[in-house]
């Protein structure tokens, strides 16, 4: 076998996919994410690249290629000529490496719970309507430790996001966005009564936003509808419409989503009443 490191250009691997006859169907989702990989600046060489069997048949990279041509921007890979042909059952059956070991890597604890949560708080930031699952809603490892660098508070929201699942059992994921979008958008609440209120139920009378939601998430819980991928953002709209009655010192009995509905915004209006434990604004 011979290896070299090229600069492909898309031109180049236009070619070379001509000369793919053996490989698997291509995956539209695997090449977006790649070509959205080069396209952000994220690509970077490794020993992972293209190989050519002894008569130059294409037998690894196609997605690879396909996503240079996608994006339409020149980027550096190794290249293999003459692989036996053999090799080839054996080639991309090793584990791709996921957020969660991107993280652990960089040494971050709870990186399971982080990494859903970072890709949650990315979609709400970039795409809060669209839905949160399928090949659209995938996001890198350096797109996730971008964001952690950009929201470091996510790590100390993830810590109640946890503590409010073991009380309703709302999505790690939500409770967690939940809990840093509205304490970021909003720091002169004092948020503690509001997360006592829903992992407790203690004390709470009816048509109290806390007691609403955390009704609506054990209710969801206990339930017998399929659950979704994109629970998620059901969860988190579910949050922020009890959480602004909660803010505003609105009662509200009953949490519903209609189809197509949007993603709340975070209310910034003051309380006009403390009833149900609404909280004074510093």
């Amino acid at each position: 076998m011979q290896m070299e490191v090229l600069h492909v250009s898309p031109e180049s691997a236009a070619e070379w996919l001509t000369r793919n006859t053996n490989n698997r169907p291509l995956s539209k989702s695997a090449v977006q994410q790649l070509c959205g990989q080069i396209q952000r600046g994220e690509w970077q060489l490794t020993h992972q690249g293209i190989a050519f069997d002894e008569d130059g048949v294409l037998i690894d990279g196609q997605h690879r290629l396909a996503a240079i041509v996608k994006a339409g921007i020149a980027v550096p890979l190794t290249v293999t000529y003459d692989v036996p042909r053999a090799s080839f059952t054996v080639m991309d059956t090793g584990r791709k490496r996921t957020g969660r070991d991107a993280l652990a890597l960089a040494g971050e604890t709870n990186a399971v719970h982080l990494a859903a949560a970072l890709r949650g708080l990315h979609l709400y930031l970039n795409a809060p309507n669209s839905a949160w699952s399928g090949g659209a809603s995938v996001t890198s490892n350096d797109q996730l430790l971008t964001m952690l660098g950009e929201h470091p508070g996510i790590r100390e929201a993830l810590q109640h996001g946890i503590a409010l699942n073991r009380g309703c059992r709302i999505t790690v994921t939500a409770a967690s966005i939940g809990w840093y979008v509205t304490t970021r958008a909003r720091p002169d609440i004092d948020q503690t009564s509001w997360e006592e209120g829903i992992v407790t139920g203690a004390r709470l009378e009816p048509g109290d936003p806390r007691l609403t939601l955390r009704n609506t998430m054990l209710g969801l819980a206990t339930g017998k509808a399929h659950r979704r991928r994109d629970d998620s953002r059901e969860h988190l709209l579910y949050y922020l419409k009890a959480w602004n009655a909660w803010a505003e010192g609105r009662s509200v009995k009953l949490l519903r989503r209609s189809p197509n509905e949007t993603m709340p915004r975070i209310s910034h209006q003051t309380a006009t009443a403390l009833a149900h434990g609404a909280p004074q604004n510093s």
